[in-house]
């Protein structure tokens, strides 16, 4: 069942990337993502999960967002893992004018599977995520030329994440060296949803990666986040650039 579900992501993946006529009928954006992931394990069933990443704005002029994300993992058996999380989000916004940050608050709770298969006599990874979100979602007004929040509307939204890293090279184990990495994450709004629909986005993304060590992967790559608005259609095409340490 789960390998269906990543020749479906997959096939998904290839459509958003090359799919010329779904962006000609968007709005077209380009930024740039930054991100780190920590994992630090504390005992045999516990571990801590951590991520910071940055976000531009179109045309890499300036910081559009900024993540905040830990929480505590749960290694139910050596290939799946359940973790309770929070998020602290900060927006870059301009109304009528004013510019400012707009906080969003995230508890999240997740579940991954990881599988490992052989491709072309290369020991590949295949990780399933399911992620649900509590969103506490910022709302302001201008107040003395500054954005001021003083309330918040909640939301629920549900993310499947499918992640293939092959080696580049034929190995019996693959512990450093260039890979590949494919990637494909879907949103589903499940409660007050914010655009109206069922369907928030998706994220598809090809990278090139270096494996240091069995524990220190960095990577660079494209993704295109297709996002689907109350009345209007972004494509946003962007260069992403990510670092992994598991201790």
């Amino acid at each position: 069942m789960l390998s269906k579900l990543f020749l479906l992501q997959s096939c998904m993946i290839f459509l958003f990337i090359f799919s010329g006529p779904l962006k000609a009928q968007t709005q077209q954006t380009f930024t740039g993502w930054s991100a780190a992931f920590f994992t630090y394990k504390i005992d045999p069933r516990f571990s801590i999960h951590f991520d910071g990443q940055a976000r531009s704005t179109d045309q890499l002029k300036d910081i559009q967002s900024f993540i905040i994300r830990p929480g505590l993992n749960y290694h139910i058996k050596n290939n799946m893992i359940a973790t309770l999380g929070y998020a602290y989000i900060g927006n870059q916004r301009n109304i009528s004018a004013t510019h400012g940050w707009v906080p969003e608050h995230r508890i999240w709770e997740q579940f991954i599977i990881n599988q490992k298969f052989t491709v072309l006599n290369r020991p590949s990874t295949l990780q399933h995520r399911f992620r649900l979100e509590q969103r506490f979602m910022g709302q302001p007004t201008v107040e003395q030329n500054e954005l001021v929040t003083d309330r918040y509307d909640f939301a629920q939204r549900l993310r499947y994440f499918t992640r293939a890293i092959v080696p580049v090279s034929e190995n019996t184990s693959f512990t450093d060296g260039a890979f590949i990495a494919l990637q494909n994450e879907i949103f589903a709004h499940i409660q007050n949803s914010t655009n109206g629909k069922l369907f928030d986005q998706n994220r598809a993304y090809l990278a090139l990666g270096w494996r240091v060590n069995p524990k220190f992967d960095i990577e660079a790559g494209y993704m295109n986040q297709y996002s689907l608005g109350r009345n209007n259609k972004t494509v946003n095409n962007i260069i992403q650039v990510a670092a992994y340490l598991r201790l």
